[in-house]
Formats: C-alpha cells, structure tokens, sequence
C-alpha cells in the first residue's frame, strides 16, 4: 500500500528483515506487456460480424420506431408542421449521438473490445491509482493485458492524472459517477423490455379496437415471463436466430418507409433541413420543448450498443450501422411522419396504422420477436455490467453461471434476472401505457449518457492523449445536446420519469453500501496483519503441532500474513504441515491469460513450509468452481518449488543479477546475523537470474547442484504426501459493526443494509466449491 510505502524510511531493521522473508512477486509477475490492437479482417469476414452484430447489438435502437411519435405527440398532433419539425429533431439526434459519438468516437474506448461504463472505469484506473481498493501490486502491470499509456510529466494528461490522484473524495466521486451509470443501465434492463414488448403487443389492440387495454397488458406480462424464464438457457442455442430477425425487420421498416414517402407526402423530407427545428420550437415554445422527452426516444438503445460490444470488432459495428442500422431507421420515421401528415388522429398507434394491410400480420409478428430480441440484448448488457462491477467490488457477491462454451461474456445471474422480471412485470402492469414508461426510459438513458460524456473526458485526455481544445470541443457539444434532453425529461418526472430514479437509488445505496463495508474489510486486514518477526518467534513449529496436510487460508492481502492466522494459531493446537495463503484478486482488466493468473512465493524460511498463492482475475473471468483450481494451484506451487531449488545449485562465485547487484543482509530473531533466504530473480523471459548462495548451518551446497537436487525432490515427495493427507480450506469472517459512538446513517449503512447483503449474499465456501468436511470457518469482529 502506498502508506507503507511512504513510512519505509521509518520502520527501521525489523521492516527490512520482514520484507526480505516475505518478499514482493515482481520477478514471478515479469511478462511482456502486449498492448491490444484490433486484429485486420478479410472483407468477407468484416460483412459476416457485421451482419451477426445486428442481432446483437442494434436490437433496442432498432424497436424504437414503434413508440417514439406516440410519445413525443401524446396529447395529439394540432399543427401537421410539427410532424417536420419532429422529424428533423430525430434525424440530428440520430446524426449526433448514435452516429457522430458512439458508433466513431465512443465505441474507439473499449477496453480491449469490452464496453460500458465500468470498462471505462477500469481504463481509467489503470491510467492513475484512481481504484479504491488498494489491493494491486506494480506486478500486475506486467501482465498481457495490462495497457497503458505514458506521458510527458508536464502534459495535461499528467495534471489530470495528478488531480484526480491528491484526494480520496474525487476518487469516491468518480466512483460514484460509474455506480450511477451502472444503475441507470440496470433500469433499462428492466424498462427496455416493458416499453418493447408492450408497444409490440399493443398491435392486437389496432386491429381489434373494441379490445379492452388490460387483454394487451396480459399477453406482453406473459411474453416477458416467457422471456425471463429463457434466460438459464443463454443466447447462444438461439442466438443464431437473432440476425436475421433483426436484419428483416430494419428491411420491412425501411421499406414500409419509402412505401409511405411515396403514396403519402414526399414533402416530408425537407426535414432534412434544420430551419425547421427553429421553427418547431418557435410554433410551441414549452409543448416543443418537452416533447423532447419523446424525441429522445429515438436514440434509446445507443448505450446498449456500447455495452455490448464485447464479441464484434468497432469496424463491424460501424458498417452495420451506417449501411443498415442508420438509413433504414432515418426511412421509417420518415414513412410514419409522412403517414401522420395525412393522418393526424392517428398518432398513437402511428407504426402499425402506417402498415399496408396486406402485410399487417407479418410485420407484427417480426415486430414482436424484434422486441423480444432488442430485450434479450439488454437484459444481456445488464448481467454483464453487474458482473463487472462484481468484479470491482461494487455489487454484492451473486451466482454467475456461464452458459456458453464458446463465448466468455455470455452470463447468467439468476438473483438478478427474477429481480429484474419482477419489476418489469410491475412497471408494466403498473403503469399498462407506453407514454409514462417512455417518459422513465428516457430519464435513465439520458443519464447514462451523461455519465459516459464525463467518462470520455477522462478517457481523451489520460488515454488518448487528446489535445485539451479538442477534448473541450467534445464534451461542450454532448452535454449542450444531453443536457437539453435532460431538461425536458424533468419536466416529465410526475409523469413517470420517477421510476428510474427510485430503481437506480435503491441500486446506488446497494453497491455503495457494499462497496464501503468491503473497502473498510480490506482497510482492517491490511493495518492489522501479523508481522514476520512474530510469526519468526514462534519457530518452524509456529508454536503449535504440525499435523500432516495442508492448509489454505484464504485471505483478501496479496502480501502479508492476515491476523485471522494469528487468531486461528492462538485458540487451536495443531496447525497443518503446509500452510498456503490464498488470494483471489480481480484487477481492472478484462482477463488475465491463465499462464499468469497464479503467482506463488514462499514466506520465511524453507523449514516453515508457508506459501503465498495469488489468484488473479479480469473482471471477465469466471472463477471456476471445481477442483481445477485446486488443481492449478498446486501445479504452480510445485513448478515454484522445482525452480526455488535450482537455486540451491547456483555457482559460488560473485553474485550478479539482471536488475542490478542487490546483497541482502539481515538479523534472525534471534539476533545473529544472517543472509536472507535464496531470492529467485525472474526476467521478462522469464529466465533465472543467478544469486550468490550463503550456506545456513552446517550444510554445504555444491556447485554441481546435487545436493539441491535431493532437496528439491525430497521438498517434493513432503508436499506431495501432505496433499495426499488432506487439504483443509480454512475461511475468515470478518464481521463488521459500527462503532456505539457513530452517526446514525453509519449504524443504518454497517449494521443493517451491510449486514443484511452479507446475510443474503453467496459464501465464500459456496464460491470457491469448498466440501463441508474440508472447511473451517474462523470469525472476528471488527468496528468501523
């Protein structure tokens, strides 16, 4: 941590001798850094993904047609020239946002083809020590998928860097902005597919007037059901489905468009002119300007472009979208507002009564499996935010389950997806119109919008090393266009525009609440850990018996040994033969390959048998929850064993090393000097660099390594035998509670919300498949 760091200087022999006997992992971690470049694709395989993305990707944005005049007319259309001013208002949205800042300037800051605005954030944090839990290491820099940039230490990039770094509350503030981003996505997870599925269905109710609204509410609370229920199953059986859905159904609403331009008003395409938004909002100041909440709605589905990024390269998305997405989209709402210019009355079910009859039923039924479909993607967008932010320790520990084989980000969060069917059936049965559930859709998109602008912002000056006029120039733009949406969306809160703001609280206060309790967990580990001077003082026995097996004591400390080790040594008699420290640690990276993930040293002396093993995860990994972990651990626990002896064997002569001459000189405990113990030096090819040997005792090593051979065997065979004896998991609970003298809204967050969570969230036993007979628990309390 950079406390200790910054206290070194003070601590004086004690802290030298500790470091040495539980040394830093910087020579196990050494990797070439491989900063990630878009591969080069053959023309034929860019038109493929192209095509596969719409299925994916353009599912929301693509649906919109069916509810955006409703909306944005819902009292009725009194002058047909607002009919042009509204479409031209769609035509510069769709221009601006979708095209102009997502498609070329956002979808170029993914993080290694992962979107979203937890990827941002995790691009960010590995550009300044902006992450909140201090748990990284300069190790983890060296990893294959550890991009980042550097600097002139006086560019603009440099003081941002340096003012985002110098206090804790602009940390926290940048967190929280992510965390609002990310409730916001979890609302249009939930009213994506309400708004789609219900404006869908209500295309019975067109040609069945009579038909009572409550019969179309019933058969969209169904098909959501059915959808919900689906969702164990992934997208991967069905997901080939899912294109040509998609591409059909923007070819039949970009023909039903040029249909409609030509048999009703060609006129309609004078909207592509400006003048006639100034014109709009001159007719009808305040009618014009709220009307905006529905206009907006046309561009709805831009953020779930960007979140699912995760499986098509940028140069796919932006051929799909600017030959397909963008033309076919730009003809229908043409089509409908040249319909609505013959026939005004007919605003609120303006995209089937723009349909020829002849084609009515088809149209409704592609219109139903593309809703299904554009819901399928967000509710997809979701369980992958939610994962990430998992990963960062911002949501409470759930089941994720990987439902396809071939593709890594394709999840399953079962907690989640019931909570998310529950509410959409709520919101739908609720509210059982599709006005008030576009006025909610459109405050949570605009917000996430909004986020991902102050993201960016960041992104172009630490990332992209963006000129500060042109970074000006971006941000100024979006948020005149954003915050213009933003106004008109409030005037909409009483009407609906609430509900995403109560959802994305509760959420807030949540991942907060969790994220605090978690940062204050690690907080209390790292200040109250066992010093190496005591665990010394009790001997290769650690003061107790050494039973035969081993032990593995999970810990959050990628260094040091916890104080739950100490507590466990204090209250019992027998500790096991070999001790391994475990720790599982997710870092800002979408993945980290499985040739780096462990990392593995030995602690103290040989004759005390204690390892650390640091598991290291992006936030796209899944944990698997079988005995291949196990299994993977003790392969690298052993592969160290092998290359610590060959150490044994290193010539006498002059000690020398890659990273420059280092001799390490120390006082045991019991005051006798002595050399610390043989340091195996890793380069970035990982070869071994030679240390001068120190004979211990009254052993002498040869030169020929013979000796270090029958040692490492013999290491080995002691290994091997313990693990055959058996292997113990050993678990902390750290259990925390607010201090008697805390503020009240301290006790409310720590001793119920946290408490609560914990209760309710999966056991660490459960996620790393520990058996019941293996597992010993060991608690502790703590007060904040």
């Amino acid at each position: 941590m950079e406390i200790d760091e910054e206290n070194n200087e003070n601590k004086g022999g004690m802290w030298d001798l500790e470091q040495k006997l539980d040394q830093p992992m910087d020579e196990e971690a050494g990797r070439l850094r491989n900063m990630y470049r878009e591969k080069k694709f053959s023309t034929l395989l860019l038109l493929r993904l192209a095509y596969q993305s719409l299925g994916v990707v353009y599912g929301d944005l693509g649906t919109s047609p069916l509810y955006v005049y409703n909306n944005t007319f819902p009292r009725g259309i009194e002058d047909p020239e607002d009919v042009i001013g509204a479409l031209s208002l769609i035509i510069y949205s769709l221009t601006l946002i979708p095209l102009l800042k997502y498609v070329f300037i956002v979808c170029r800051a993914n993080d290694n083809g992962q979107g979203g605005t937890f990827a941002l954030y995790s691009l960010l944090c590995r550009q300044a020590k902006i992450i909140t839990i201090p748990n990284q290491h300069r190790t983890d820099e060296e990893l294959t998928t550890y991009s980042r940039s550097t600097f002139h230490e006086h560019s603009f990039a440099a003081k941002t860097k340096r003012w985002l770094e110098a206090y804790p509350y602009r940390k926290n503030a940048l967190l929280i902005l992510v965390v609002v981003g990310t409730c916001m996505v979890i609302g249009d997870g939930i009213l994506t597919p309400a708004i789609s599925v219900l404006s869908a269905s209500g295309g019975i109710k067109v040609d069945h007037p009579k038909m009572s609204n409550d019969v179309v509410v019933v058969v969209a609370v169904i098909i959501l059901v059915g959808l919900f229920s689906l969702q164990h199953y992934g997208t991967d059986r069905v997901g080939w489905l899912f294109a040509p859905i998609v591409l059909l159904w923007f070819l039949l609403v970009g023909g039903i468009g040029i249909y409609n331009i030509w048999k009703y008003d060609s006129s309609v395409l004078r909207a592509f002119s400006p003048v006639y938004i100034y014109r709009y909002f001159k007719r009808g100041k305040r009618d014009g300007w709220t009307s905006l909440g529905g206009i907006m709605l046309s561009i709805t589905g831009t953020e779930a472009l960007f979140a699912d990024l995760a499986h098509f390269p940028v140069s796919a998305i932006q051929l799909a979208f600017t030959v397909v997405v963008f033309p076919c989209l730009l003809l229908a709402y043409s089509g409908q507002a040249a319909y609505l210019m013959q026939n005004t009355d007919h605003v609120v079910d303006a995209f089937y009564r723009s349909i020829p009859e002849s084609i009515y039923w088809p149209v409704f039924v592609i219109a139903t499996l593309a809703a299904i479909v554009a819901s399928q993607a967000t509710i997809s967008a979701t369980f992958s935010i939610i994962k990430q932010a998992l990963a960062l320790g911002c949501f409470p520990r759930v089941k994720v389950v990987h439902t396809s084989k071939k593709f890594l980000g394709q999840i399953y969060i079962p907690d989640i997806n019931w909570i998310l069917m529950v509410l959409c059936i709520a919101v739908t049965a609720g509210f059982k119109n599709q006005s008030q559930i576009g006025n909610a859709y459109g405050t949570a998109v605009v917000i996430v919008m909004l986020v991902t602008t102050l993201l960016m912002t960041l992104i172009m000056l630490l990332v992209w090393h963006c000129h500060w006029v042109v970074v000006l120039i971006f941000t100024v733009l979006s948020l005149v266009v954003e915050c213009t949406y933003f106004s008109a969306v409030l005037f909409k809160l009483d009407q609906g525009g609430w509900v995403p703001l109560v959802i994305a609280a509760a959420f807030l206060v949540i991942m907060y609440v969790w994220h605090y309790g978690t940062v204050k967990r690690y907080e209390f580990e790292m200040h109250s850990k066992v010093s190496m001077a005591w665990i010394l003082g009790l001997g290769p026995s650690l003061g107790l018996v050494r039973v035969p097996g081993i032990g593995l004591v999970y810990t959050e400390l990628a260094s040091g040994v916890p104080h739950i080790f100490s507590h466990f040594i204090t209250n019992l008699p027998a500790i096991h033969s070999v001790v391994v420290f475990v720790c599982v640690k997710y870092l800002p990276v979408y993945t980290v390959p499985e040739d780096e993930r462990f990392l593995v040293k030995r602690i103290g002396p040989k004759n005390y048998h204690m390892f650390r093993c640091v598991a290291r995860y992006g936030y796209k990994d899944l944990h698997k929850k079988d005995d291949d972990f196990e299994k993977k651990l003790f392969d690298n626990l052993f592969m160290f064993v092998r290359l610590d002896s060959m150490m044994d064997g290193c010539s006498d002569s002059d000690e020398y090393s890659l990273s420059g001459q280092q001799t390490q000189h120390s006082r045991d405990y019991n005051g006798n000097s002595s050399t610390a113990n043989i340091e195996l030096s890793y380069s970035s090819m990982d070869t071994i660099a030679p240390a001068k040997c120190h004979p211990q005792g009254n052993s002498t090593i040869t030169s020929s390594g013979h000796e270090s051979s029958q040692t490492e065997v013999d290491e080995l065979e002691f290994l091997n035998s313990c693990r055959d004896a058996g292997v113990v998991h050993i678990l902390g609970n750290t259990v925390i509670r607010a201090r008697r003298e805390s503020r009240f809204y301290k006790k409310l967050a720590i001793d119920y919300i946290y408490a609560f969570l914990r209760k309710i969230c999966r056991e660490n036993s459960v996620i790393f498949n520990v058996p019941h007979e293996s597992l010993l628990n060991v608690g502790q309390i703590f007060y904040v």
